[in-house]
């Protein structure tokens, strides 16, 4: 009986381990992926835009380092290096 009680309780903590790992990113993008830009744009795009907001997006394995705003027809990644994204984000708020 002991061995039985035991072995519940070592499933329940493991469990309870596993449960609250996995909370800390789900509170950080619940229910959504993270955006990633496999490659970007390379003319001005400064028409396209709307809103005024951006979000900067780091490298990470086929993400590139790009900034994304947005558009009515969705993101656009853009080079955060190109001389109309860094006028464009000097007049927006960081999101």
């Amino acid at each position: 009986m002991s061995v039985k009680i035991l072995s519940i309780t070592l499933l329940l903590l493991s469990v309870c381990v596993c449960c609250h790992s996995s909370e800390g990113t789900r509170r950080r993008h619940p229910g959504r992926i993270p955006p990633c830009c496999p490659a970007v744009t390379k003319g001005n795009m400064t028409a396209e835009v709307v809103g005024q907001t951006y979000r900067e997006l780091a490298a990470r394995g086929r993400c590139v380092k790009a900034i994304i705003f947005d558009t009515k027809k969705g993101p656009l990644c853009a080079d955060p290096d190109a001389q109309w994204v860094k006028d464009l984000t000097a007049k927006m708020k960081k999101v």
